[in-house]
């Protein structure tokens, strides 16, 4: 991918991190508040958790709620990555469980995914809508910068890491039927889950840095030599990988430039189609966290 330029770059803010409860227990996070955030598309998935590591800002938010609540077709993953730019967020790190869908990587194995491709149904993909057309460029729908820090972090951690990949995402929340693990398998993609879409998807249209960290589980239900997927076995390996999970992500935080140079940090630049004049004020007003630099806030005229 090729996201760099020589244009003006932009200072580095806090660095989200989207997945498990466990993974703000982290060694040596100082400072460490919980923060209910409201947003214009209702409340995130639970209260963020903010604090420093190694004097960087970061902010936490367990993907599901505490205590696994929340299944991932109801997840507000609107909510959930606005809450994250009011905060300051200018990179989100998403962990996620995943089933392997490529006999070479193995449960406990890392990809470092770079791409996706939708089976979701019905989703609240976009900010925008009725007001306001915004058409944001996804072919390259990862920030390549935090995922090569992400890839150099889990190998010196000693991961068996596999760069980059298509991540599958499916609605859920059942897991595939032995015929769709298959024909998936057909298609050529690596991984499959049900949560990063339409994460990464929000994420680029608030101009947010977004990679994702896929924790291989099982081999869904493809492997002939292997159980079908289950509950038990996924988490299993999740608790195993925990520990690794947050040494990569503490690791990647010190290699993060201190300045943007992607091009994440202007995806709305030319990509607000909707002449100002006729954007409704109500949307100006909810959306300026977003689009104010770009239309001027609500009430400028």
């Amino acid at each position: 991918m090729t996201d760099r330029d020589d244009r003006p770059r932009k200072g580095r803010g806090a660095i989200g991190v989207i997945g498990g409860s466990g993974l703000y227990e982290m060694a040596g996070l100082e400072g460490v508040t919980s923060v209910n955030v409201d947003t214009p598309f209702g409340g995130p998935s639970d209260a963020l958790i903010t604090g420093t590591l190694d004097g960087v800002p970061m902010v936490f938010l367990p993907r599901h709620g505490r205590g696994h609540r929340i299944p991932p077709s109801h997840l507000n993953a609107r909510a959930n990555i606005f809450a994250m730019k009011k905060l300051g967020v200018s990179s989100i790190i998403s962990v996620s469980a995943v089933g392997s869908m490529r006999e070479e990587i193995r449960p406990g194995d890392i990809v470092v995914v770079d791409q996706f491709f939708d089976r979701t149904k019905g989703r609240p993909g976009s900010f925008f809508g009725e007001g306001m057309v915004v058409h944001v460029l996804f072919a390259d729908p990862v920030c390549s910068v935090l995922s090569e820090c992400l890839f150099d972090s889990g190998v010196e951690a000693g991961a068996r890491m596999h760069n980059g990949g298509t991540y599958l995402v499916i609605e859920g929340p059942q897991f595939s039927t032995r015929a769709e693990s298959r024909i998936y398998r057909q298609w050529g993609v690596d991984v499959i889950g049900m949560t990063n879409l339409p994460e990464a998807r929000l994420a680029r249209e608030a101009e947010i840095c977004y990679a994702t960290l896929a924790l291989a589980t099982d081999y869904d239900c493809w492997h002939e030599a292997e159980e079908d997927v289950s509950v038990e076995a996924v988490l299993e390996v999740l608790r195993n990988n925990v520990e690794r999970a947050r040494e990569i992500v503490r690791s990647a935080v010190r290699k993060i430039p201190q300045q943007r140079d992607c091009s994440c940090s202007r995806a709305l630049e030319n990509a607000i189609i909707t002449d100002p004049a006729c954007i409704p004020a109500s949307v100006k007003e909810d959306l300026d966290l977003l689009v104010g630099k770009y239309i001027g806030s609500e009430g400028e005229g």
